[in-house]
C-alpha cells in the first residue's frame, strides 16, 4: 500500500507539500497541486480520513444517536438527518444507544472520537449532567426528544403530555369513560408523560379509574399484545384504549381480534405517532401525530449552525402533536 512518502517521491514534491494538498492548503500551489493528484492516482494512494480530520478538526461527518434504527420511527429521524446532511456535502454517522446508559454513552464517545461536526443525539439513558458534560465539550451537539433547562436552545422536543392528554380527550368526547392506557415499560421521560397526559385528562372530566386501567409493556407489537391481553384478563370494562405508540396499539388489536371484540364498535383504539402502520391496520388506525421527519431537520440544521458558531435560536423548540382521525374510534 502506497504511503504520503511515496506520493512525495513520485511527485518530487516534500512530505509537506502532499500534506497541503490533500487538506486543500492556499499555500498549495496549481502546479503542486496537478503532480501530487497524478502520483495519487498513479500510486493509488487514498488519504487517511482520521490524519485529514486531526488537521481540519472535523470529518464532514454528522454524528446520529438512536434508541434502535431498526425501529421506523428512527429510521425516519436518520433519513431526516441524512437528507441535511447531504445538503451541506456531509455524511452522516450512527450509533445505537437502545435507550442504555452505557450504550448510549459508548455511541456517543465513538462519534466524538470520529470528529463528527454536528451530533444529533436521541438520549434516554444518560442524565441531564452527563449530557450537559458533552454539550459542553461539542459545541454542535443538539437534544432530540428530550428537554433539559441548562440547554433548552440547544432541545428539539415533542409535548408527549399533551399529545396523550389529546388522545384520552377525544375518547371522551366521544362518550367513553372505560378508557384503559397501554404504556411503555421503558422507565424514559416520554413514558411517564404519555401516562400523565391520560390521567390528566381523565381528571379534568372527572373520571375516577382505578389503576388496574394502566397496563405496562415493551413499546413494540408484542407489548401491545400482552398489555391488552392483561387487562382482558382481568375482566375490565373497556370502551375505549390509548396506547403508547402504534405499534403497541397494532399489538392490541390483534388480541381483540382474536378476542372476538369489533374495534370500534365494542371497543374504540387510538395509537401515536402516526407511523406507517397506522395506515394498514385494521381498521386504519386513530392516532397522535408526531412529527419527527420535521423536527430531525431541525435538530441537523440546528447543530451544523452551532458547530460553526453561526447564531441560532435562544429558546427552546417544542412542537405540538396532533390528532390524526382514521376509522378506530367511534361514539359510544
Amino acid at each position: 500500500m502506497a504511503t504520503i512518502k511515496d506520493v512525495a517521491r513520485e511527485a518530487g514534491v516534500s512530505i509537506a507539500t502532499v500534506s497541503r494538498v490533500i487538506n486543500h492548503s492556499p499555500k498549495a500551489s496549481k502546479a503542486s497541486i496537478q503532480s501530487v493528484t497524478q502520483a495519487m492516482a498513479k500510486l493509488g494512494y487514498r488519504p487517511n480520513a482520521a490524519a485529514q480530520a486531526l488537521v481540519s478538526q472535523n470529518s464532514n461527518t454528522v454524528g446520529v444517536l438512536v434508541g434502535d434504527v431498526s425501529d421506523p420511527f428512527f429510521g425516519t429521524l436518520v433519513k431526516a438527518v441524512d437528507n441535511v446532511a447531504h445538503e451541506h456535502g456531509k455524511h452522516i454517522l450512527i450509533g445505537n444507544g437502545y435507550h442504555r446508559a452505557e450504550e448510549e454513552r459508548k455511541a456517543i464517545e465513538l462519534l466524538i472520537n470520529n470528529r463528527c461536526d454536528a451530533l444529533v443525539i436521541h438520549s434516554k439513558g444518560l442524565t441531564d449532567e452527563e449530557l450537559i458534560k458533552y454539550a459542553n465539550e461539542v459545541k454542535g451537539m443538539v437534544l432530540i426528544n428530550r428537554h433539559i433547562p441548562e440547554l433548552s436552545e440547544r432541545c428539539i422536543s415533542l409535548d408527549n403530555r399533551q399529545g396523550a392528554y389529546l388522545a384520552t380527550e377525544y375518547l371522551i368526547r366521544h362518550g367513553h369513560r372505560k378508557i384503559a392506557c397501554i404504556a411503555s415499560s421503558h422507565d424514559i421521560e416520554d413514558a411517564r408523560d404519555r401516562v400523565e397526559g391520560y390521567l390528566a385528562a381523565l381528571k379534568e372530566h372527572d373520571i375516577d379509574l382505578p389503576k388496574s386501567y394502566i397496563e405496562y409493556g415493551e413499546p413494540n407489537s408484542d407489548g401491545g399484545e400482552v398489555a391488552m391481553t392483561n387487562l382482558l384478563t382481568k375482566s375490565l370494562t373497556i370502551t375505549g384504549a390509548v396506547a403508547y405508540n402504534d405499534y403497541m396499539a397494532a399489538g392490541a388489536l390483534a388480541v381483540l381480534d382474536e378476542n372476538g371484540i369489533v374495534v370500534p364498535d365494542q371497543v374504540s383504539m387510538l395509537g401515536f405517532d402516526d407511523g406507517l402502520i397506522a395506515r394498514y391496520v385494521h381498521p386504519r388506525l386513530t392516532t397522535i401525530r408526531y412529527p419527527i421527519e420535521m423536527m430531525a431537520e431541525r435538530a441537523a440544521r440546528l447543530a451544523l449552525k452551532l458547530a460553526k458558531s453561526e447564531p441560532a435560536e435562544d429558546e427552546a423548540i417544542v412542537f405540538t402533536p396532533t390528532l390524526v382521525r382514521r376509522n378506530s374510534v367511534d361514539k359510544i
